[in-house]
């Protein structure tokens, strides 16, 4: 296991275990005996990472996987080698943006007009959310491939930085990894896809909630996601399909994890205490708007 909670890079300096092993004697718990161990400075620092009043890491590229200032921004955005969570740029081709105005980033001309935030279409809702349905089955059948989806989202942003992002949260860190780099050899509309390996650990810090409740003022431009979701009828669908699939075809390897994680206090009986082997906690904190 990768642990990318807060401090887990100042914990490195004291928790010898930590350095050496990616595996499931690598545990929460393991850190928390590390942080009673810290001087106050170093334990300050530690819990405030990634945090806003973290002025090293961007805490907009922690929460969300992506940041505005791309490569410009002032604080580091440090790229996980471990997680659950992957994202696919720009996959989505909103229909509903200006017809001749690509909503890729990299593929609009050079001074082109930004995009508008709340872009309209000529197709009704109902065309919009069919279109976008198809979309989504046919992407959500093509992830579960590589291993147990638990969740995937698509952000109908229109920033260059989330715009048509997809994000899939598997159950296991190697599912992602192995999704990440089938799908970097693949295309999707006529387009070379890109994918890498997200620190989106919780997607209800991620979301704008004042778009959950239909008044965030800044449209497609808010720097949190404003997520397009599809029917639930669908998403049910879906989801009983993958379980089903999984019950007939059984993944070999979920054995194998299952028993680490026995061996290790994970599940069966230990309490809560043990580790979720190859998995990536949620990271806490606060968020702002």
């Amino acid at each position: 296991m990768s642990y990318r909670g807060g401090g887990a890079s100042h914990l490195a300096s004291i928790c010898k275990h930590h350095l050496r092993c990616h595996s499931a004697l690598c545990t929460d718990h393991h850190l928390v005996h590390a942080l009673t161990k810290l001087d106050p400075y170093s334990l300050a620092l530690a819990t405030t990472d990634g945090s806003e009043q973290d002025k090293v890491n961007c805490s907009f590229y922690l929460k969300i996987g992506a940041c505005r200032h791309g490569e410009r921004c002032s604080r580091k955005h440090i790229k996980p080698q471990f997680s659950q969570t992957m994202v696919v740029y720009n996959m989505y081709q909103n229909p509903a943006i200006a017809q001749g105005s690509s909503s890729n980033p990299h593929l609009r001309p050079p001074g082109s007009a930004p995009l508008d935030p709340n872009p309209k279409s000529d197709l009704s809702e109902e065309q919009l959310q069919d279109f976008f349905d198809k979309f989504y089955e046919d992407v959500y059948c093509e992830f579960v491939k590589y291993g147990n989806l638990l969740e995937m989202h698509v952000c109908d942003n229109v920033g260059d930085h989330l715009i048509g992002n997809v994000y899939a949260r598997f159950d296991w860190e190697d599912e992602a990894q192995a999704a990440v780099e089938a799908l970097n050899t693949r295309w999707y509309a006529g387009r070379p896809l890109v994918a890498e390996l997200s620190p989106v650990t919780d997607f209800r810090e991620a979301c704008c909630r004042q778009n959950d409740l239909g008044n965030c003022d800044r449209g497609g431009f808010c720097n949190f996601m404003h997520l397009r979701h599809p029917s639930k009828s669908l998403l049910r669908e879906l989801q009983r399909e993958q379980r089903q699939e999984r019950i007939e075809n059984p993944d070999p390897k979920e054995e194998e994890r299952r028993k680490e994680m026995e061996m290790f206090g994970g599940a069966g009986g230990g309490g809560g205490d043990g580790d979720d082997y190859g998995r990536s906690p949620p990271r806490g904190g606060s968020r702002r708007y």
